[in-house]
């Protein structure tokens, strides 16, 4: 395994409580594999991957877990070691590159800073693997374009750049938060095809953060469903799809809008999500689930192996998590 997250736990205390943003959450990813995270807003996903590059700031903290990269924790990483692996070994897409983009600087210096920080080129060679990492990502007239400012771009070319610049330094991990969230559907596609063929090219393997199933579905070869910061469900992409066991899953599916089908109107989950500081004693997802028993309400199911994929259900198992 490449990347091995294990127990990982990263909380913030506000005015009024602990949010468990992660609560003991662990999932792999191979070389050359996409694994997909799904899951509503305030999920957890997005906090697992920032706690990952170990972004988490105040008044966050991961307060738990291993996060294991060739054989060493990176929780255990100082500042200065995270910033020799971050950007050069491990490098992250996210969600909106016009806040990632410095306004002021010229795209061209953004990724030649990223070069020169993680390896030992000189300025000409580092301006030439920018030019070469801008045309790899489809970028017309690479060289007039290393010219340009971030607001001379289109969303989908600023979009190009961030992966360019993620992949100069060839990094053998590549986590992408939402990477096509407000580009058009043509543009996405572009994008999401452009990074499995550079995951194809390279080798690399991508933990690629989304909400959108129809992304899921295209691109990845596992996925991991997170809900209230604990994983629900973890399975081949196949088997998520065709044969989805937990019943926050199966509502996710549902409301896939379908042409065949004809519907007055969407598939809803019932409730809301539950305040993240004041969760429920049993499983998060209690409340809104149709199949509901009184052990929901009063235990949290573990987290079992089902025929060789993951489920955190009492439809499953009568196992109860013992840390909680």
């Amino acid at each position: 395994m490449l990347l091995e997250v294990e127990n990982l736990k990263t909380e913030f205390k506000v005015k009024r409580g602990t949010v468990k943003a992660v609560n003991n959450v662990s999932f792999g990813v191979e070389k050359g594999e996409i694994l997909a995270i799904v899951g509503e807003s305030g999920s957890g996903k997005s906090v697992s991957s920032l706690s990952v590059m170990g972004l988490i700031r105040d008044p966050g903290k991961v307060t738990g877990g291993k996060i294991m990269f060739h054989g060493e924790n990176l929780v255990e990483k100082t500042k200065k070691e995270m910033n020799k692996i971050r950007g050069d070994k491990i490098s992250m897409i996210f969600q909106e590159p016009m806040t990632s983009l410095n306004p002021v600087y010229k795209i061209g210096d953004q990724i030649m800073e990223s070069i020169l920080t993680h390896t030992d080129l000189s300025k000409a060679d580092a301006r030439k693997t920018a030019i070469k990492m801008l045309d790899l990502v489809g970028i017309p007239s690479p060289e007039q374009r290393m010219e340009d400012y971030p607001h001379q771009m289109s969303g989908g070319m600023r979009q190009r750049v961030m992966i360019a610049m993620a992949l100069s330094c060839n990094p053998e991990v590549l986590i992408a938060d939402e990477p096509t969230t407000a580009l058009d559907v043509t543009i996405q596609a572009q994008i999401l095809e452009l990074i499995d063929k550079l995951r194809n090219k390279i080798g690399m393997a991508v933990l690629l953060i989304t909400h959108d199933l129809g992304v899921v579905a295209e691109t990845a070869d596992r996925v991991v469903v997170m809900y209230c910061g604990r994983i629900v469900e973890q399975a081949d992409v196949k088997d998520i799809f065709t044969d989805p066991l937990h019943p926050y899953t199966k509502g996710l599916l549902e409301s896939i809008p379908r042409m065949e089908e004809d519907r007055d109107r969407l598939f809803m989950i019932k409730g809301v999500v539950p305040d993240p500081t004041e969760l429920p004693k049993g499983c998060s997802f209690a409340d809104r689930c149709e199949n509901c028993m009184e052990k929901c309400k009063e235990h949290m199911p573990a987290l079992v192996d089902v025929g060789g994929r993951k489920v955190r259900c009492f439809l499953h198992s009568d196992e109860e998590e013992v840390d909680v």
